[in-house]
């Protein structure tokens, strides 16, 4: 069982990258979609068997089958985190003095739609624990992301010894549901750093 612990600590930044959350929301619907069709022949299959012993085998095909497509979609959510790194890294060769921005006090920081809690909970959730592999029995990385002056989140970058942990954790950020409410100074919309500390605790 792995089992994530997050902190969360605020900086300002005036990065202004543009937010590629669309890659990653249209693997989840594709996925998802897919998710649904199976769904539905699995249970007319398991309401049409009277037999005990072959609906818990049909039940066990249909978990081993989800357990599948998750991994099949975490592979494609990992291509489109290359792919919006790659947009990322371009937009910053292109506009050089965005990385030298320095950061400055927001009257109003950030803030994610039911709080710090919703944020922590959401991301638990969307962390894909099967695609993390450790030796170790506790792992943590630090992650940097921007929120941006119309709340889409950006230039998400994870820091920690395990790379498959942080591949997970920035997946995870992009995937996002909801915008932020963007931080404000003096009166209009900034962009807005954060540091998502994480530890990812694994136990037998």
């Amino acid at each position: 069982m792995k089992t994530l612990f997050i902190g969360i600590s605020c900086f300002i930044s005036t990065f202004f990258l543009a937010q590629q959350k669309e890659e990653f929301r249209l693997v989840k619907s594709y996925y998802n979609q897919h998710r649904n069709m199976l769904n539905k022949e699995f249970k007319k299959k398991f309401d049409a068997e009277s037999n005990t012993d072959k609906k818990v085998a049909i039940k066990g095909d249909f978990l081993f089958f989800m357990k599948k497509m998750d991994s099949i979609e975490n592979n494609a959510l990992i291509g489109a985190l290359l792919k919006v790194r790659n947009l990322e890294d371009l937009q910053t060769i292109k506009n050089p003095t965005f990385t030298s921005e320095k950061f400055s006090d927001a009257e109003k920081i950030a803030d994610y739609p039911g709080g710090l809690n919703s944020l922590r909970q959401e991301v638990a959730n969307l962390l894909y624990v099967d695609g993390v592999y450790s030796v170790e029995k506790m792992i943590k990385t630090d992650v940097d992301f921007i929120v941006e002056k119309d709340g889409t989140v950006s230039n998400v970058h994870a820091q920690g010894d395990n790379f498959t942990f942080n591949r997970q954790a920035e997946i995870a950020l992009y995937s996002l549901a909801e915008k932020f409410s963007p931080a404000m100074l003096k009166g209009d919309p900034t962009t807005y750093r954060f540091k998502l500390p994480l530890t990812l605790t694994i136990t037998d």
